[in-house]
């Protein structure tokens, strides 16, 4: 079930509309991120429910400590803070059906299904469907799997409606609560395993602050990428090799494709992933409450 969840999250589909949200307005001249680019480096982050899943293999139980405080989120005006808040929330609720927190995964719903609305996006977030699903555990893997399906139409829908400024930020909140949640575990529960996740994501931090960038003539954005700066200097430091296998036959389709094997090994030390744990608290917590 992890498996096709993660396989959902990378699967884009083709609509196009005019649509306009009030809240917020693109700067004239900037650069449209082509959607192979997009589609290339959404493929390359964790979906909202693969952080929540590796760190709930490692035997780390539920803390509701990790999740944001839905007070601080559920009356934003802009379109960005929308937008951002979205992702935040998307990786809190797939951090609570990964660990069968049904009841409380309700009020996640409805903040989701509220900002969904606010974007015009609600259409393809099935708020009552997903909530009839909440009320027993039973119906967990539906409800993940409903959960990224809906939250894969929203980007794609942002995406290909001109809005891809208000997809990146949606993008870079599932992120940023994903090491959050990650950062948090490692820091409490030291783990080489987790340790190793967390540097990899230096690859991903590179391609969020290269969409991010395409829109930093814009105050907010110009914000929120200097913050993302700061984890990067600390990502410089951490050192990632990759080692080329044995190339293997798969079959995909009906037809026989010959897959690169390749293994990578990162190298963090224990200075670099304290200052990264502070500096994701840091900006996690700032981008929720400002």
């Amino acid at each position: 079930m992890l498996a096709l969840l993660f396989l959902v999250f990378s699967c884009k589909g083709k609509v196009k509309e005019d649509l306009a949200v009030p809240g917020y307005e693109m700067e004239q001249g900037e650069l449209k991120v082509s959607e192979q680019a997009m589609n290339e480096i959404v493929e390359n982050i964790s979906s909202p429910i693969e952080m929540a899943a590796i760190v709930k293999e490692l035997g780390t139980p539920f803390s509701s400590r990790y999740l944001s405080n839905l007070d601080n989120i559920s009356n934003h005006e802009s379109s960005f803070k929308m937008a951002y808040h979205l992702g935040i929330l998307g990786a809190d609720l797939g951090y609570l059906n990964v660990y069968e927190k049904t009841g409380s995964s309700v009020n996640y719903l409805a903040a989701i299904s509220k900002i969904a609305d606010g974007l015009k996006i609600s259409q393809f977030f099935d708020f009552n469907t997903m909530k009839r699903l909440a009320t027993s555990s039973h119906n967990i893997d539906s409800l993940m799997f409903l959960s990224v399906h809906s939250f894969n139409l929203m980007d794609d829908h942002l995406r290909l409606t001109d809005r891809s400024n208000l997809s990146a930020l949606m993008i870079t909140g599932v992120w940023i609560e994903g090491m959050y949640l990650a950062t948090q575990v490692v820091n409490e529960k030291p783990d080489t395993s987790l340790a190793q996740y967390i540097g990899e994501q230096k690859v991903i931090l590179n391609d969020i602050l290269l969409i991010l960038k395409n829109y930093q003539r814009d105050s907010q954005f110009a914000d929120l990428i200097n913050d993302l700066e700061t984890i990067k200097v600390e990502f410089d430091k951490v050192k990632i090799t990759y080692q080329l296998g044995e190339p293997v036959a798969v079959e995909k389709d009906g037809m026989l494709m010959i897959i690169q094997q390749e293994s990578s090994s990162v190298e963090i030390n224990d200075e670099s992933l304290k200052r990264i744990i502070e500096i994701t608290s840091r900006i996690r917590n700032k981008q929720l409450t400002v």
